[in-house]
């Protein structure tokens, strides 16, 4: 039996924007460039910040996560199941 964390899926990273910071986006929405998200600014990004290491328990790598272009990119470098964060 296989159990998924708060987020390792790309649909419940979304859920979790949805639920926890109040962003209501698709999938689609969340997987394009930051500059197609109207909506987007480093508040959001202060917050998903912090709400990915209260979720994970793990610090963010705040340097790759500032190179993402997109908040799927931003999934990707901090799931739950990834072994290289501290």
């Amino acid at each position: 039996m296989t159990t998924t964390r708060p987020w390792d899926e790309f649909a419940d990273f979304v859920r979790l924007l949805r639920d926890e910071l109040g962003l209501e986006m698709s999938e689609q929405q969340a997987a394009a460039d930051f500059d197609a998200l109207p909506t987007w600014d480093s508040v959001h990004l202060l917050r998903l910040v912090t709400l990915i290491e209260r979720e994970t328990g793990r610090r963010v790598p705040v340097a790759r996560v500032l190179q993402a272009r997109s908040l799927r990119e931003i999934h990707a470098l901090t799931r739950p199941d990834r072994k290289d964060l501290p």
